[in-house]
């Protein structure tokens, strides 16, 4: 018989390489703010975080520069959406649209909607609700949320001007128990529940405003 070549065996596959989960911003950003609220910001580490993700403490800094950058980045979520409502309401926005509706109406809608903004970042929210400034940028927060009370404290006295709140209220203090009794939500609400969040706004907002609504002179 001739002599013949044995046949060419095809090229192998390259074995797979193993690399890095990957995620996106938005992913390690949830299970930080899990992980923050569940064991407390200065109780987690850069290196909790990533082994929640399943990549090493070194990986991790492919993803965020810093445990503090993810800080910063939960409470801008717990507050810019927020912020725009109650800048919207208040006129200080020029694209608002609001300066033909009455400060009760606006005051009433900001209300009803920081209970879907909470709902929509509960997470968030319940971080914020947890910083006492222990940072810089814990504090910065701190300061956001002061600058909300006295917008919202601006409108509830617009209102008082219309006739439509109680005179005998303090605006800042009505500002404070407004935010107060929405972020109280966030001990007891879950999203996905039997309570629709509709409901739950639709509610807050009537309890809220049968107690400043400005008596009917004409009864």
């Amino acid at each position: 018989m001739p002599d013949t070549d044995p046949p060419a065996r095809p090229p192998s596959s390259p074995a797979p390489r193993r690399g890095r989960p990957g995620y996106d911003q938005a992913t390690v950003l949830r299970r930080a703010i899990d992980l923050f609220n569940r064991h407390g910001y200065d109780g987690t580490s850069i290196g909790d975080i990533a082994k929640d993700l399943g990549l090493t403490k070194s990986a991790i800094y492919h993803h965020v520069p810093s445990k503090e950058h993810l800080l910063s980045a939960a409470l801008d979520e717990a507050l810019d959406e927020l912020t725009a409502a109650v800048d919207a309401a208040v006129g200080t926005v020029p694209a608002g649209g609001s300066a033909d509706v009455p400060a009760y109406e606006r005051l009433r809608a900001v209300v009803h909607q920081s209970v879907h903004i909470l709902v929509a970042h509960l997470p968030a929210v319940t971080l914020l609700l947890r910083v006492r400034g222990n940072s810089e940028v814990e504090l910065a927060a701190l300061e956001r949320r002061r600058l909300l009370d006295d917008r919202l404290a601006r409108l509830v006295t617009d209102a008082v001007a219309e006739g439509s709140v109680r005179a005998d209220l303090p605006p800042e203090l009505v500002s404070r128990l407004l935010f107060g009794l929405v972020n109280s939500l966030v001990e007891w609400y879950r999203p996905g529940g039997q309570l629709d969040v509709d409901v739950l706004a639709g509610t807050v907002v009537a309890m809220v405003f049968g107690g400043i609504d400005a008596p009917d002179l004409t009864t």
